[in-house]
C-alpha cells in the first residue's frame, strides 16, 4: 500500500501579522493533487493541525475541506492526531461526522489500535496513534521529582510502556504503523517550534518508540528528517516555512510503499506552494536594495532585510520600501558604529566578566538604559544557583 505522511500544518498561523491562509489553501490544493496522482491509499497527519487551541474559523473551515477532499468522500482513509498546539477535545469533536468520511480524529492518548483495509491492494494496516502525550493529557503524574533527567527518564519509560502495550496487536500479515506527536532525542529543531516542554523533560529516546512498527510517523519538528533508530522513524516536517530560522529549507511530505513484513520504501515529495522566506543582507545600502527590487529578486518571498547604512534611515524610506514590495517583514538598518560594537563584543565576550556581559545585553535590549545594581546582583545570584545545580 502507498501511504502519505504529513504533519504540522499550523493552520491559522501568521508571520508577524501577515496571513498565511492563501499559502495554506494552496498547500491543500497541492496535497490533494499529489494524493490523487501518487495513488495514495492512506493518509497520516501527525498533529499540530492548528497553530492554537482556539483557531480562527477560516482555519477550521480549511481543515474540514482538506479532510473531505483527501478522503475522497470516504474512499481513502485519513488518520489525524492532536499535537501540542491543538486542543484535543476540540480536534476530536467532529469525529462522529468525520467517521462517515473514513476520517479518524484522535485527540487524547487511548488504549486502542485502528485497523483499515485497503481495497486496491487487498492489504490491511494496523495503526497505533499516540497524540501529544503530556502529563495532563495522560492524566498522570510521572514523577514527584522536579529534576529534569529524572522526569525525562520517567516520561520516556511511560511512553515506551504505552507503545509496547498497543504494539502487541501488530500482526505479521498487516502493515504495522505508529504515529505520534512528540520530541524524539536526536531531532533537529528550528525556532518556529514553540517549546513542547520546560527544559527537556518531554523528550523521549528512540527505544521508547521502537516497538515493532514498520514505520513511525512523527510530528512536531518542522525540518523533514529521519531519526536514527532500528526501524524507519521520520518527521515529515511542516508544509510551509513558519519562521526565518527555516529560510532555505525545502518543504515536503513523505510517501511510503509498504507491504506486510517488508522494509518500507520511502520517497520525499517536495512542495512548491509556500512562499519562500529569505534573508537579504544589503552591504551596499538602499541603492543595492532598490537594484534587487528592480531586478525582481525573490518576487514572491517573505523578506528579512538587513541594510547597511552610513546615514539614518527615515520612516519615509521604510514606508516606501514596504509600498514597493509587500513581502518585507523585517527591515533592520545597521550602521558602522553598530558593526564595530558587535564585532568588538564578539571578540571580547569570552574575556568580559559576566556582570559586564549582562549590562551590555540589557543596554542593547532597552535602547541604552543601564540596569539597576540590584538587578545585576539578582542575575548573578540566579546564575550562581544554576551553576551549582549543574555541578550536582
Amino acid at each position: 500500500m502507498r501511504i502519505l505522511h504529513t504533519a504540522d500544518w499550523h493552520f491559522g498561523r501568521t508571520l508577524e501579522g501577515r496571513s498565511r491562509l492563501p499559502e495554506q489553501e494552496a498547500f491543500v490544493d497541492e496535497l490533494v493533487e499529489l494524493v490523487r496522482d501518487q495513488n495514495i491509499d492512506l493518509v497520516l497527519l501527525a498533529g499540530d493541525v492548528y497553530d492554537s487551541v482556539n483557531p480562527p474559523a477560516a482555519a477550521e473551515s480549511l481543515f474540514y475541506d482538506a479532510l473531505s477532499r483527501l478522503s475522497d468522500q470516504g474512499r481513502r482513509p485519513v488518520y489525524v492526531i492532536a499535537g501540542n498546539h491543538d486542543h484535543p477535545d476540540r480536534l476530536a469533536a467532529a469525529a462522529p461526522l468525520a467517521d462517515r468520511l473514513g476520517v479518524t480524529l484522535v485527540g487524547l492518548p487511548e488504549a486502542r489500535v485502528h485497523e483499515t483495509h485497503i481495497a486496491r491492494t487487498g492489504e490491511s494496516a494496523v495503526i497505533y496513534m499516540l497524540p501529544y502525550p503530556s502529563e495532563s493529557r495522560l492524566k498522570e503524574l510521572l514523577s514527584d521529582e522536579a529534576e529534569e533527567t529524572v522526569l525525562r527518564a520517567a516520561y520516556s519509560e511511560r511512553v515506551r510502556h504505552i507503545a509496547e502495550e498497543q504494539a502487541k496487536r501488530f500482526r505479521p500479515d498487516t502493515v504495522n504503523l505508529l504515529m505520534s506527536h512528540l520530541y524524539v532525542l536526536g531531532g533537529k529543531e528550528t525556532e518556529s517550534e514553540r517549546p513542547i516542554q520546560v527544559g527537556g523533560a518531554y523528550t523521549v529516546d528512540t527505544q521508547s518508540l521502537s516497538v515493532g512498527a514498520q514505520y513511525v510517523a512523527l510530528g512536531h519538528l518542522h525540518r523533514p528528517q529521519n531519526i536514527k533508530a532500528g526501524s524507519l522513524m521520520r518527521y515529515s516536517g511542516s508544509p510551509l516555512a513558519y519562521s526565518f530560522s527555516e529560510a532555505g529549507q525545502a518543504k515536503s511530505v513523505t510517501v511510503l510503499d509498504i507491504r506486510p513484513g517488508a522494509e518500507p520504501q520511502m520517497e520525499e515529495m517536495f512542495l512548491s506552494s509556500g512562499r519562500p522566506l529569505v534573508h537579504w543582507k544589503a552591504k551596499g545600502g538602499l541603492s543595492e536594495v532598490h537594484q534587487w527590487l528592480e531586478e525582481g529578486k525573490d518576487p514572491t518571498a517573505w523578506i528579512d532585510l538587513e541594510v547597511h547604512l552610513t546615514e539614518t534611515m527615515s520612516l519615509e524610506q521604510i514606508h516606501k520600501l514596504r509600498q514597493t514590495r509587500e513581502g518585507f517583514i523585517h527591515i533592520r538598518p545597521v550602521y558602522p558604529e553598530m558593526e564595530a560594537v558587535l564585532q568588538s563584543e564578539a571578540v571580547s565576550a569570552t574575556k568580559a566578566p559576566m556582570d559586564e556581559l549582562f549590562r551590555r545585553f540589557y543596554e542593547r535590549q532597552t535602547g541604552g538604559a543601564q540596569p539597576e545594581p540590584e538587578l545585576v546582583k539578582l542575575f548573578l545570584e540566579l546564575l550562581a544557583e544554576e551553576e551549582d545545580d549543574a555541578a550536582v
